[in-house]
């Protein structure tokens, strides 16, 4: 059993979030800002996988799942409006072992995915040529102290710099699809040849069944990280209103690109010549439109934008989550103290450190999103449970958003969301394996110190408290 502590005003007052900074508009961009990168790169390698039929049943699929889950933690977010996010669900459904189980899952996918984008970033600017600027920690260095520096100056600042940055990438991607419409052929879809070796194999599916399932982990690209808009609620001005607007309107944006880009991208230049490239768009609008084209140009130093955006903006989600862990004595308290401006900086800086080491030491941008992708969908798999619970547990539980279709619907997104963690085994053993690890440690510190050491007064242990208080007198 848990063991809690009880700490003194001061406490919290050394922990406090600046509230009223992010309307539902904000939100909206922080969703489409943690995923756009991966409209500009990382998807296409799904077409390598399972060609594009594979890729498009894949990313229905995920995208299905996405939006199970989105409207899941709409109603979860209204109801309990903290900074735990997911966190918070889990631990008032399945209690302190629910709770950091799936907040360390978040945790390490918010963690590990800057380290994967900042090493796409120094290889981006290499490829263009900016000022003779090379790959390597320099610039990696460069990137973490920029932004996070940022960060620390306040959240409504930052939340502000990320949605111009992410409006220049959406901007891009306008663009690209405006200029692909023209040269769209459907032949170009299915241009990869069979490999009759492969139970299936078709046209629509050239690498057969399996294809679709090593598919997966690339659809999820096109969505990964928008479940990281609940980790600004205490920091939203009316959270029970603009989270669940918030969150919806990213994941309607995202949708629509994904669409497009899926469609438009090979439909323009073929998903053979695109499958393997490191920058897709760039390369089909070259493609399609001829070398040194407006369009190709213009999306080629745009993409900067997209990664520069997901780097930005997944940082503000790593320090909201461990401030929330930290605050409730899930990880070291010291991690959750505010500065002045109502920052938690330590949070920002230590995982900052962290990152730029790995990124530094391995330059290993694959591997890293691997990693962060199984992170995410076991994640994924506790919080669409937490609703399910929470719908049975405590019907009476007040709901200012109600998700549509109750259970059912995050009953669809768990089984897909279990299907996406069986593919990403499937697609990356070593990374899965890796995570496991890190997970089992985190776990050994919490099972040996720190579940013995939470504090009551955090705002996550204090609405599971009330809630077990209720249940305890209605059963009386």
């Amino acid at each position: 059993m848990p063991r809690y502590e009880n700490v003194t005003e001061d406490y919290l007052d050394q922990r406090q979030l600046k509230s009223g900074a992010a309307g539902w508009v904000l939100l909206a961009g922080l969703g489409v800002a943690y995923v756009i990168s991966g409209d500009f790169a990382g998807w296409n390698f799904g077409l390598a996988e399972g060609g594009w039929g594979g890729l498009l049943i894949a990313t229905i699929l995920m995208g299905l799942m996405y939006t199970c889950m989105v409207f899941a933690l709409a109603e979860m977010s209204s109801a309990m409006p903290t900074s735990g996010g997911g966190y918070t669900f889990a631990r008032r459904a399945m209690g302190p072992w629910g709770g950091f189980l799936t907040g360390t899952a978040i945790l390490i996918e918010y963690a590990i995915a800057p380290a994967a984008i900042v090493v796409f970033i120094g290889g981006y600017v290499e490829s263009l040529d900016i000022l003779g600027i090379t790959a390597g920690w320099p610039l990696y260095l460069f990137f973490y102290a920029l932004f996070v520096g940022v960060h620390l100056i306040g959240v409504g600042e930052a939340l502000k710099v990320m949605f111009a940055i992410t409006a220049l990438a959406v901007a891009a991607l306008v663009v690209f699809v405006l200029g692909m419409i023209p040269e769209f052929s459907a032949s170009n879809l299915t241009d990869i040849a069979p490999d009759t070796s492969k139970s299936g194999a078709s046209d629509f599916l050239p690498f057969g069944y399996a294809g679709v399932l090593g598919a997966f982990v690339y659809g999820i690209w096109f969505f990964l990280a928008v479940e990281g808009v609940p980790l600004a609620a205490e920091e939203a001005r009316d959270p029970k209103r603009d989270m669940p607007k918030g969150i919806i309107v990213a994941m309607a944006i995202l949708l629509l690109f994904a669409a497009l880009i899926l469609t438009l991208a090979p439909g323009g230049a073929g998903s053979e010549t695109i499958m393997d490239s490191d920058n897709p768009l760039p390369l089909a609008a070259d493609t399609a439109l001829g070398e040194g084209s407006f369009v190709g140009e213009f999306v080629n130093y745009a993409g900067l934008a997209g990664l520069i955006a997901s780097f930005f903006s997944i940082i503000y989600a790593y320090s909201r989550q461990l401030f929330a862990l930290s605050r409730a004595g899930y990880f070291p308290r010291a991690l959750s103290v505010t500065s002045r401006r109502r920052v938690p900086h330590v949070a920002l800086i230590l995982p900052g450190v962290i990152g730029f080491l790995l990124a530094a030491i391995t330059e290993d941008g694959a591997r890293m999103i691997q990693i962060a992708v199984f992170g995410a969908t076991v994640s994924y798999v506790l919080m669409l449970l937490s609703h399910i619970i929470l719908r049975r547990k405590e019907p009476g539980l007040e709901r200012p958003y109600r998700t549509p279709g109750g259970t059912v619907t995050s009953s669809i997104g768990l089984v897909l969301a279990i299907a996406a963690v069986i593919a990403v085994f499937f697609v990356d053993e070593k990374a899965a394996f890796i995570t496991l690890g890190v997970y089992l440690l985190a776990t050994l510190y919490f099972a040996l110190y720190s579940r013995h050491h939470l504090v009551a007064q955090a705002p996550e242990e204090e609405f599971a408290a009330l809630a077990q208080a209720e249940s305890e007198l209605a059963g009386s």
